[in-house]
């Protein structure tokens, strides 16, 4: 069978649409909420999705459940075993998707780059912009018969840091973190919504909220996405991405992608554990738009 390739990391749903029957091709919905909105991706999935999708849960079962941090990135052999689990081969053709346009779905496309799969995009828009275009939508069958994928993972320990790396970078000219979560949040002139975190943001660190990058729920183009970037951001230098908990940074690494950026990474803690920790250093000062 010959594979489908992704003609960008982003597709429209007229893309889908007009290929969601090649056989190379599997769609996942990738649906999660804040906590504090006390809503089911999963149980959203069951009630309405893209035809054909399955659910892709990163924050509770495709991940490092033994940490005390959420949805971190599972081990290469966990998730070569749960992504063949849903049918995932070497030479399948993947898009993603969530029901807030462009949210969570970022995440799960950077976790297939850093097990060394390209041959996925994100859905524009998500599944909104697939109700609104007119396609058809169906409830997600948990008991579909699926065929045990053959996907290999091959950890890419680049794109993903750690505080150490983080710690290090904050000091080093060559790297420059930009902090997705919205300005206030990085000013520290509101809580942050996990309990017990002190408010801030790394020093040197440089704000970019990813709701900047998004438009009506779908990506910027490409020449304002480059100006929010290079107003920010040299090429030369490698970008580290964080947030609240290692999931709207991968907004902005979709983003640097889209732009041409190369050395990227994200930070999987992020703030959760950046904010926790009393030996790493946080400031407040209103540094926001990168001069």
């Amino acid at each position: 069978m010959a594979s489908l390739t992704v003609p960008s990391d982003l597709v429209s749903v007229q893309w889908l649409h007009n290929n969601i029957n090649h056989p190379s091709l599997l769609l996942l919905d990738a649906s999660w909420f804040m906590p504090i909105l006390k809503r089911d991706g999963k149980a959203e999935w069951l009630e309405q999705t893209i035809p054909g999708a399955q659910y892709f849960d990163f924050d509770k079962t495709i991940c490092e459940t033994t940490s005390d941090l959420p949805h971190m990135m599972p081990s290469a052999a966990l998730f070569e075993k749960s992504v063949r689990a849903l049918g995932i081969n070497n030479n399948s053709t993947l898009v993603v998707f969530d029901r807030l346009g462009i949210f969570s779905s970022p995440r799960v496309w950077w976790m297939f780059k850093s097990m060394g799969f390209n041959n996925i995009a994100v859905l524009d828009g998500g599944l909104n912009s697939w109700i609104d275009a007119g396609f058809d939508t169906a409830k997600g069958n948990p008991d579909s018969a699926l065929k045990q994928g053959d996907f290999i993972a091959q950890y890419q320990a680049h794109l993903i840091c750690d505080s150490g790396t983080v710690l290090t970078a904050i000091g080093d000219e060559g790297s420059q973190v930009l902090d997705a979560r919205a300005e206030d949040r990085f000013l520290g002139k509101v809580p942050e919504p996990r309990a017990d975190l002190r408010s801030g943001h790394m020093p040197n660190a440089k704000s970019l909220p990813f709701s900047a990058l998004i438009d009506n729920g779908k990506m910027r183009d490409i020449e304002q996405l480059s100006a929010l970037y290079t107003a920010r951001l040299d090429k030369q230098q490698q970008a580290i991405f964080s947030c609240g908990s290692g999931v709207t940074a991968c907004v902005l690494a979709l983003g640097a992608t889209l732009c041409g950026y190369q050395n990227l990474c994200v930070y999987d803690g992020s703030w959760t554990e950046w904010g926790a920790s009393e030996q790493l250093p946080i400031t407040t000062a209103e540094r926001v738009d990168g001069y």
